[in-house]
Order: structure tokens, then C-alpha cells, then sequence
């Protein structure tokens, strides 16, 4: 599905919080519970922003996962999305998006950052550790 004419302009004065993965970023909007040391995550629906060519951990969904692609893009092992497109993840599936663009280059109109809304409202598991470390 696709949302025609969707836009975020003005992302960088929103409370971002650093992830383990460099150049990803996350605001909770809602957590189902507190997310734990470990492999296993707790669930909630969040924003993320990844820098372009920045993207997060490999993780398999324990539930369900959806994602709206509010700004920019990312690219996984399913496929391209790019901003007003959604994306529904079964549980069980695993990913590792990583955002469109090239890493290292200052984000702008022809290299933007990815902005997600994403909910998995049971969390995921760590495939991997976050890329940042």
C-alpha cells in the first residue's frame, strides 16, 4: 500500500534518542514494555530515523511487525520501500534494513534520511549486535 503525497519535512528538532547501531535513532511512542539487555526486545510502536546508508541489527519479529515509511527509503532482504509506502512483516520473518542513500555523504533532497513509523506491538530478537559496536 501506498500514501500518495506523504511528507515529513522537519525531522531534526525532535528528540531523538541513539540507538546501538550508528546512525539510527529512535523516539518510543508507545512501549509494551521497557526494552531489556539482551537478545530479546521489548515490544511498542516507535519512530526511527537512519541516516542514509545506516541501518540496524538483524532481528526476527517475535509477533507481527508494521512500518510506514514517513521520509526517504530503506532497502532489506524483502525488498525497496520508499516514503508513503507500508510494509507488513508476519511474525517469525527477520530483516536488516538499511536506509537508502550513501553512507558518510551529508543527508539532503538527493541523500534524505529514512523516517519510520514502525509498531510490533510483541518485540523482536537480535540476530546480531547493533552495527555501532
Amino acid at each position: 500500500m501506498q500514501l500518495p503525497g506523504l511528507r515529513l519535512d522537519d525531522v531534526a528538532g525532535l528528540p531523538w534518542r541513539a540507538t546501538r547501531d550508528a546512525g539510527v535513532f529512535w523516539i518510543p511512542l508507545q512501549l509494551v514494555e521497557e526494552s531489556s539487555e539482551g537478545a530479546r526486545r521489548g515490544g511498542g510502536t516507535v519512530l526511527i530515523l537512519m541516516e542514509p546508508g545506516c541501518g540496524y541489527a538483524a532481528h526476527r519479529h517475535v509477533g507481527w511487525e508494521h512500518v510506514l515509511v514517513l521520509r526517504g527509503g530503506y532497502r532489506d532482504q524483502q525488498g525497496e520501500y520508499r516514503a508513503g509506502e507500508f510494509v507488513h512483516y508476519p511474525a517469525g520473518s527477520q530483516h536488516a534494513p538499511v536506509a537508502l542513500g550513501e553512507r558518510g555523504r551529508p543527508s539532503g533532497p538527493d541523500n534524505p534520511v529514512c523516517v519510520l513509523y514502525a509498531s510490533t506491538p510483541l518485540g523482536i530478537e537480535l540476530l546480531e549486535r547493533g552495527r555501532g559496536e
